[in-house]
């Protein structure tokens, strides 16, 4: 190899590692009791791993309570072995003041208010054949119009990629968290997990599958960032307040971005920018997510703020997300084909 290719390569290499782009160290985070937040988001809350920029990290994640889940009928062999050990061993003055199974929080070393955690979902995989669904009364978009509680068990064919519903009802299983966030402000305190917000959390979007990227601003130093609430699959809306739920494995590379100054999560798939909007006013939460596309067309575009506006009637799609959270979600859908020059 030439001098001058050798110095060409090494930048090229240099780049990337100043970018994020390199691959750094690798780790795997089981699920223990020591290792899960039961349903909380908090600033204060002790990493249980320390990475960092551009280390990848492999992370299991569970889902169900093993009692409901055996009288729903899944098979007791079935339910992890680790699911059982978090209601073991967990008590109820840890848990809370939400329901979600969070791992971590992973801490990354350097990040502190005010940059974002770019979180690049590598791979997402199905840990169980089964998925469940469930709603009880007083909860949902339709609270109080379906009696009891009711809980439905979804076997999953993970070679075909499919839940059987019932008889005749296939459903393509496109696996995704439910669940990825930081730490919110030091003076929000322990935040339940349920509704999203600034902190991202409980986002229950759909399009954050395996090869998209989500990035978040952080609040607290270390982000401490968590996940959990495996989806194999959900409509936008998740109206009766469950998905397919069901434990995932997902492998996780964590960039911190001093570069990057946002105020709500944003997201990136190989087709689409996402723009996030969340709110407990349905029509609040669309205002944001319109906002927020305006800012990045005018700011990554370069388009002036009349023609952000305008381009966005007509060419992105605003979608509800979620429903049930407490805070409503509501997407913008940006495709990268209708921009020609690079």
């Amino acid at each position: 190899m030439t001098h001058s290719r050798s110095r060409a390569v090494l930048l090229i290499a240099l780049f990337a590692l100043s970018t994020g782009t390199l691959p750094g160290a690798e780790h795997t985070l089981k699920v223990t009791p020591q290792t899960i937040a039961w349903g909380y988001y908090w600033s204060a809350a002790k990493p249980v791993l320390t990475v960092r920029s551009g280390d990848i990290v492999e992370i299991q994640t569970v889902s169900g309570n093993p009692e409901r889940l055996e009288q729903a009928g899944v098979p007791p062999d079935q339910i992890p072995p680790a699911l059982r050990a978090v209601y073991a061993e967990i008590p109820q003055n840890q848990r809370g003041p939400g329901g979600h199974l969070l791992t971590g929080p992973v801490a990354v070393e350097g990040s502190e208010p005010g940059d974002v955690l770019e979180v690049r979902i590598r791979e997402i995989r199905m840990d169980v054949p089964f998925a469940y669904n469930a709603f009880r009364r007083g909860a949902g978009f339709l609270p109080d119009e379906f009696e009891g509680t009711r809980m439905k068990i979804i076997p999953l064919d993970r070679k075909r990629r499919v839940g059987t519903f019932a008889a005749g009802i296939e459903l393509p299983l496109k696996p995704f968290f439910g669940s990825m966030g930081v730490a919110p402000p030091d003076d929000a305190g322990k935040i339940d997990s349920a509704p999203p917000g600034i902190h991202a959390g409980n986002l229950d979007n759909k399009e954050l599958v395996a090869g998209t990227t989500l990035f978040i601003p952080v609040h607290a130093r270390g982000a401490l960032f968590e996940v959990g609430d495996g989806h194999a699959g959900m409509g936008n809306g998740e109206v009766d307040i469950t998905a397919m739920e069901t434990s995932l494995t997902g492998v996780f590379q964590f960039i911190l971005r001093k570069d990057l100054h946002l105020k709500w999560p944003r997201a990136e798939t190989p087709t689409h920018w996402i723009t996030i909007g969340l709110d407990p006013d349905l029509t609040e939460a669309t205002k944001i997510a319109v906002h927020e596309t305006l800012d990045f067309l005018v700011n990554e575009k370069k388009l002036t703020r009349e023609e952000a506006y305008m381009l966005a009637s007509v060419a992105v799609d605003f979608e509800i997300t979620q429903l049930v959270d407490g805070t409503k979600g509501v997407h913008g859908m940006i495709s990268k084909s209708i921009f020609t020059k690079k």
